[in-house]
């Protein structure tokens, strides 16, 4: 524990109570900052020194919880499911993470729209002061769970231990499913006496750090945050126990932790960060709660209920934190839960026709799988249903700048989309992937699309929730995917022969036309002539070439779009999609695999080999791929990806095709230096070994070997980044699993056993506390960072990560139904025929 610092003072900027209060009047999101007057704040209404304060960041990634209200859909006049608030059915727009013991990003408004960045307390003793997230030992599980364990709603119960054990903190998390608010309740217990906590909350409203005020409210009873813009939205922090103290200030200048941390205690009473509007910066807001004193009977711990209120004004931002704090955090809890009356998370999973049948397949008797759901479920926008984003974080958030606004992984990519869409149909939401499937055609390139000419039809590469273009890269994944998850909603009836007739003619013939012809691209950077199979980025959308995932999705969008065309009477374009499709699919192996490989498999045996990429369709050439993520570029026959097992998993090669199980060979190869191995071993708590994988070899998109440091932690990429294990791809090797034993006729009850008990529970060995998984995992390789990160732990990079999720969820139903979720047999039958 820290001893008490030498104390300092700092010159305070004083204002009368007149002078301030006029000179922050005015626009709608001007706020009266007055504390009242009392023994323990200061006469004096001051303004905070030190604008802007340190440079403002995000949070730590590794999230261990994510919550936000299920909200069920309204069928629109048009007859189109939608988020519809209404006095009868509001619907709360509020998102939050948890992560190392404390509240971190939380959204309001759009999924995206960060207002928060971490709020956490400040424990102030004899001869120490604390910060919770860094002087405590966290446990965390869920409030609402049943017999057997299994979480049915996203509420927490986070426990933070005093690493002496001079305090403990219970705190729970739910937001209000009727107003735009969140609740934390806490429940602090001191072991010696006078130990004061102090809640500490560095907001990032509107998606940015470096632009925000925040004042105390008059009564000195409640904090506000918001921007210097007039429609800023704004933040309410309330409790149902006064506060001692308060103060706000800029971080690292005048805020509290700064003061505390000096002698111990909150010397410095600043009401307002700025007087004027102009003092914007990187704020804090600190309050004191009464100080413990162990062996008073009346107060031997304390419990309060603390709520953080959003709002596009003051107004509402308060009054949604007020009635929240009225209606109590029993009814509030209960209607976030689902009980009674109340429609609620408990009530989306009852509505899973499918969860109990996977259950059984589970090794943690579903609680990965119940998690899932409700994780996926979560990651959807409510204003802009449909909306799947990849991940509630910002990868290495803590080292990512927060001066200017970025949506990190909360934003949409098809294909990430279609892995979330499709593992809601294997849970039995029929709902959701058909509202999801809808929504595609805002992403979708048309002549429409701002600044774009060219040929239209592909899928952007990624977007805000409400279609903002972002980024406009053409991966021909993406183009498909949308083709396929159509096709699998048609076949399972939830889209009506009369829709994806519909659909065809407005999305879906567009994005196989371009599939087969490819064009000119002109959006922003981006002025190319795409010529397919060759894509402008594969799968990991950094490199151009063919790709044997890409290709995959390709071929089967082809032959789904086929189909789908038949069906709507297009006879001659379901000719010639089948036509290019059985095409590509001949060529690929001379696109794509060498037979002038570098590498042997682990017995010395050398064979024909599936590429990571081939930048020219030459495998046997030493074309180099490029540089990229701080690693050179090295020949393309020395790096492997596993992506070639797509080209099974849709039906496009036999589980048994020779050149397939050769590659694998390589993969398996734990012998190549660790910069080219692709495979990982690992042991869960009871022993049992199962195998990760990175995404490739020579991968870069991870923290640095040799210092430690984050993804590009200072700016730059570094040459010793190394790109780590994904869970999800333990997922794919048991769906190749899967198949093989389906097509060796060797599948029976011994078999899928042993399928649960090394893939299904290796995934779940991946989870961390929260029952998050990860993007990326420790693989034992180079500096263990300032996180000293264990074997198998999730990374700082992004959690959860809704395509881990989404392949856990797929590979449980695979299990049960003894059968490929998202294989297409059409696709085996067409290009056999």
């Amino acid at each position: 524990m820290t001893s008490k610092p030498v104390p300092f003072t700092r010159t305070l900027i004083a204002l009368s109570l007149g002078a301030l209060l006029s000179a922050c009047g005015g626009a709608k999101n001007d706020i009266d900052a007055a504390p009242a007057p009392s023994a323990s704040v200061s006469a004096t209404i001051s303004v905070a020194p030190g604008a802007p304060g340190a440079s403002p960041t995000w949070a730590f990634s590794g999230k261990t919880g994510i919550g936000t209200s299920f909200e069920p859909y309204v069928t629109n006049a048009q007859g189109a499911d939608q988020y519809l608030s209404s006095q009868a059915n509001p619907v709360s727009r509020v998102w939050f993470s948890l992560a190392q013991g404390i509240l971190t990003e939380t959204m309001y408004g759009l999924i995206h729209n960060a207002q928060l960045k971490e709020a956490q307390f400040i424990i102030s003793g004899n001869g120490f002061v604390d910060t919770e997230k860094d002087n405590t030992v966290t446990s965390i599980d869920y409030l609402h769970k049943d017999a057997a364990g299994r979480p049915l709603s996203l509420a927490y119960r986070v426990i933070n231990k005093d690493i002496e054990g001079k305090y403990q903190i219970e705190k729970h998390f739910f937001t209000d499913p009727d107003r735009d608010s969140l609740v934390m309740q806490v429940f602090f217990t001191a072991f010696e006496p006078g130990i004061t906590p102090y809640l500490y909350v560095n907001p990032h409203i509107d998606n940015s750090g470096a632009n925000d005020i925040a004042s105390i409210g008059q009564d000195g009873n409640s904090l506000y945050a918001y921007t210097g813009n007039d429609d800023s939205s704004v933040l309410t922090v309330l409790a149902d126990l006064p506060f001692n103290q308060a103060s706000v200030g800029f971080v690292g200048e005048s805020d509290g932790l700064t003061d505390l941390k000096a002698n111990g205690e909150l010397n410095w009473h600043y009401a307002s960060t700025s007087a004027d509007k102009k003092s914007l910066g990187n704020v804090a807001m600190t309050a004191a709660l009464p100080t413990l004193e162990v062996g008073d009977a009346n107060r031997p711990s304390l419990s309060t209920t603390l709520v953080f209120g959003f709002g596009a004004d003051k107004a509402n931002s308060e009054q949604n934190a007020k009635d929240t704090l009225t209606a109590g955090y029993d009814k509030v809890l209960a209607a976030y839960n689902g009980e009674g009356d109340a429609i609620g998370w408990q009530d989306y999973l009852q509505s899973l026709s499918s969860l109990n049948a996977m259950t059984a397949n589970t090794a943690d008797e579903g609680k990965l799988l119940y998690t899932s759901a409700m994780v996926l479920k979560a990651q959807e926008d409510k204003t802009h249903a449909g909306a799947l984003i990849a991940s509630l974080s910002n990868p290495w958030g803590d080292s990512v700048s927060a001066i200017k606004g970025s949506t990190g992984y909360k934003a949409v990519w098809p294909r990430d989309f279609y892995q979330c869409a499709m593992a809601f149909l294997a849970m039995g939401d029929t709902q959701t992937p058909k509202v999801a499937f809808e929504y595609l055609k805002k992403v979708q390139v048309t002549a429409a699309t701002p600044g774009y000419s060219g040929v239209p039809g592909w899928f952007l590469q990624k977007t805000h929730v409400d279609g903002q273009i972002e980024w406009v890269g053409v991966q021909l994944d993406q183009t498909a995917m949308p083709i396929m998850l159509g096709w699998k909603l048609w076949q399972a009836g939830v889209l009506s022969d009369t829709e994806i007739e519909h659909w065809y003619q407005t999305m879906l013939k567009p994005a196989a036309d371009f599939l087969v012809s490819g064009g000119e691209v002109n959006l922003d950077w981006n002025h190319t002539q795409i010529t397919p199979l060759k894509t402008q980025q594969e799968r990991w959308e950094e490199q151009e070439g063919y790709s044997p995932s890409t290709a995959a999705a390709v071929i089967t969008g082809l032959i789904t779009a086929s189909d789908i065309a038949k069906q709507a009477g297009d006879l001659a374009s379901s000719e010639k999609y089948l036509a290019n499709a059985k095409t590509m699919a001949e060529k690929l192996d001379s696109l794509v695999v060498t037979h002038k490989g570098l590498l042997s498999a682990a017995d010395g045996t050398q064979a024909p080999y599936y590429l990571r990429l081939a930048p020219n369709g030459t495998p046997d050439s030493d074309d180099k791929l490029a540089d990229n993520n701080g690693r050179a570029g090295l020949d393309q026959r020395e790096v492997l990806d596993g992506g070639f097992l797509e080209l099974v998993r849709y039906g496009v090669r036999s589980a048994n095709d020779k050149t397939i199980n050769d590659t694998l060979k390589h993969i398996d190869n734990t012998a190549l230096e660790d910069n080219l191995r692709v495979r990982y071993e690992f042991t869960a708590k009871d022993g049992t070994q199962f195998p990760g994988y990175r995404r490739y070899g020579n991968d870069g998109y991870g923290e640095d070997t040799a210092t430690g440091a984050n993804y590009a932690e200072h700016g730059s990429n570094t040459p010793g980044q190394r790109g780590r294990v994904w869970p999800f791809f333990t997922g794919e090797r048991a769906h190749f699993e899967l198949a093989k034993a389906i097509a060796n006729g060797t599948l029976d009850e011994t078999s899928k056993a042993q399928l649960v008990q090394t893939y299904v529970k290796g995934m779940e060995a991946f989870a961390n506390d929260g029952l998050m998984l990860p993007e990326q995992v420790w693989d034992g390789v180079g500096n263990k960072t300032r996180f000293n990160y264990q074997l198998g732990q999730g990374t700082n990079s992004a959690t959860p990560l809704a395509w881990t999720h989404a392949e856990y969820v797929k590979m449980v139903r695979s299990v049960t139904e003894a059968k490929v979720w998202d294989s297409y047999e059409d696709v085996t039958k067409a290009l056999n025929e």
